[in-house]
Order: C-alpha cells, then sequence, then structure tokens
C-alpha cells in the first residue's frame, strides 16, 4: 500500500457486484470505504457474509447507513474524503419495481441524487455509476450502442436508472465532474442474488422442483459474468472522461460525461443457459414454459467496442465456463 494508491467510496459494498467490484480494489491495493444499508429485500445473511470477507482486508472499512440518509451518508462520505466513487447501490430488479415501485424511486432517484449533491460540494477525480441495460427498453437495434435513443424503458426500474442517467449529465454539465455510466448485461456468478435467475434455476433443479422460463424459453442474453464485470469497472476507475474522445464515444460535448455499456457482445439462448445449468448438475430441470413477464425483452446484447477501446479489455468468460463456477460455488456456500 502506497500514500498514491487510491481512496474508493463504493456503495452497495455488501451487494452481489458490490462484494466483487470492493475485493478486486483491495487486491489491487486500493483503500475502500464500504457503504450499505443491509435492505431486507433479500437473504440479509448472504450480505453478512459477503462484508465479513471483505472486512478481513485491512483497507476496508464499511459504513451502515443508507444513500437516502443524506445526513449520515454525508458524514461518512466527507469523514472518508474519497478520491474515486463507485455509485453500486440499488434497488435492483424489473419484476419487483411493479410490486413495489415507491422503494425505486427512494433508493434509485433519491438516493443517486444524494450522491450528486455530495460529489458537487465534495469533488472527487472521478465518479462512476450503475446503471442498466434495461434503459434500451423495447430498441430492436443489436448490438445495443451507447449512442441509442432510451426514451421507451418497458420496467419502472429501467425507468429509474435513465431518469439517473440524465440528472447526473446535468450536474456534470454544471459543476464540472467527471463521470461515467456503466450499463450492465445480466450479471451472474458466485455471490449472486437469489432472485437472479441461474440461482433459483439452482435452487429447484437440484430440489426437483420446476423452473419458469419465459416466453417459453425464446429469450437471448448477454451475460456478464461477475469477475469481467468488477475488472471492466475497476478499470474503467482510470479512464477518467476529459476533453479528448476516443473513436466511438459516447463523451458529451458539454460535459466530462460518458456512458459505458459493460457486455461481452456474445448473446447466448437463455436455453442454452438453462442447458450449462443441467450440465454442470448433472440433473435435468423440469421446465414450466410460460408467457413474456410484464416489463421484461425478448433480447438484449451489448456493443463492446467503447469498453474494450477505453480499458483494453471486454467480457470473454462464456456461460459455459461461468455457469459451473456459480454452480461450484452455490453448493459449497448452502452444503457446509
Amino acid at each position: 500500500m502506497t500514500d498514491s494508491s487510491p481512496r474508493v467510496l463504493v456503495t452497495g459494498s455488501a451487494g452481489f457486484i458490490g462484494f466483487h467490484t470492493s475485493s478486486k480494489l483491495l487486491q489491487q491495493g486500493a483503500t475502500v470505504m464500504g457503504v450499505d444499508n443491509f435492505s431486507n429485500y433479500y437473504d440479509v445473511a448472504l450480505k453478512e457474509a459477503r462484508n465479513d470477507i471483505l472486512s478481513n482486508h485491512a483497507n476496508f472499512s464499511v459504513e451502515r447507513v443508507s444513500i437516502e440518509d443524506m445526513d449520515a451518508f454525508g458524514e461518512a462520505w466527507r469523514a472518508f474524503k474519497p478520491d474515486v466513487v463507485i455509485h453500486l447501490a440499488a434497488q435492483a430488479g424489473v419484476r419487483y419495481s411493479i410490486d413495489a415501485p415507491a422503494s425505486y424511486i427512494g433508493a434509485n432517484v433519491i438516493g443517486t441524487f444524494n450522491l450528486l449533491e455530495l460529489a458537487r460540494h465534495n469533488p472527487v477525480k472521478h465518479l462512476l455509476v450503475a446503471s442498466t441495460s434495461s434503459v434500451y427498453g423495447a430498441n430492436t437495434d443489436m448490438p445495443f450502442g451507447e449512442m441509442q435513443r432510451t426514451a421507451t424503458p418497458l420496467s419502472l426500474y429501467a425507468a429509474t436508472k435513465g431518469a439517473t442517467e440524465l440528472m447526473a449529465h446535468s450536474y456534470s454539465h454544471l459543476f464540472k465532474t467527471p463521470m461515467t455510466f456503466f450499463r450492465f448485461f445480466t450479471v451472474y456468478g458466485p455471490w449472486g442474488r437469489p432472485d437472479m435467475a441461474l440461482f433459483k434455476f439452482t435452487k429447484a433443479i437440484l430440489a426437483g422442483e420446476p423452473i419458469d422460463v419465459y416466453n417459453n424459453g425464446n429469450m437471448v442474453r448477454d451475460f456478464t459474468y461477475i469477475d469481467d464485470l468488477a475488472e471492466s469497472i475497476v478499470r474503467l476507475t482510470r479512464a477518467v472522461p476529459g476533453d479528448t474522445p476516443v473513436e466511438g464515444d459516447s463523451l458529451s460535448p458539454v460535459a466530462p460525461f460518458r456512458i459505458v455499456n459493460i457486455g461481452a457482445g456474445t448473446p447466448t439462448p437463455l436455453m442454452d443457459y438453462i442447458g450449462a445449468a443441467e450440465k454442470a448438475l448433472g440433473k435435468q430441470a423440469i421446465k414450466n414454459f410460460l408467457p413474456m413477464q410484464q416489463g421484461d425483452v425478448p433480447a438484449t446484447a451489448a456493443s463492446a467496442e467503447l469498453l474494450e477501446r477505453l480499458t483494453g479489455y471486454k467480457p470473454h468468460t462464456a456461460p459455459s465456463e461461468g455457469v459451473p463456477k456459480f454452480i461450484e460455488w452455490y453448493l459449497d456456500h448452502y452444503r457446509n
């Protein structure tokens, strides 16, 4: 550890993506402060287990506060004095946004507004914020590129993420805060959330229970393995938006603001993804074929060209490799 190592604040550090991103930052010598309210949206014990692993690092600390609590969040921020902030805290999930919309306005919109205000009054070298491929909504021109219109969201979850992109651009323009928004594409892997498809599939297949397969299985996703995602995020911390765009850049003409897809650009049919789980488990799934769910889209595919130009890296782990790694973790974690 050196004095030049960055001080990085990670919101949502006990979450799936926040945990892996924080781990990678710590491995590379950063000092990390996590901010997480350990919400009960899913099993808090899983969050505590992730946090316990992070807490084994001497350079990690955690503040158990909500980003919606401006006073507590602001006090933690000012005390830590971060160089870089990676904002991963959010209310996730497309389907849950239909049942509990208020939680998305609170965590995603109000929480992100608080973050922007803190960055305005306590400047940082780079503010990075999680968005989602869901903002592409009804777009059918694939692969999705960062410059496509995102004015047709199909869920409130997607709408809140799109709204924060617009809010942040205005702050970046007004206060010259360097910002990068990254759009995730169907992330999966060890320590994943219980509401994610692969987690549900694995649990049900092991129990001999049916799995729900929407749109009769006619779904395609640009599945992104968690290690690839965390590596991409950490590399993007060093790609600070400035005045000089790269080829095909989404850099704003009026702000140090950029949007970057994080996806492999290699879409996989849902049935192949399920097949990888069946192979790794050595057991066939009982499939309950259903129509498309509200708010969902039949296909996603990322253009990863900008990410690769900025970082020299793009996700590369295929589901045939990543799915068995998740299942190995699942069996170890839940059978011990």
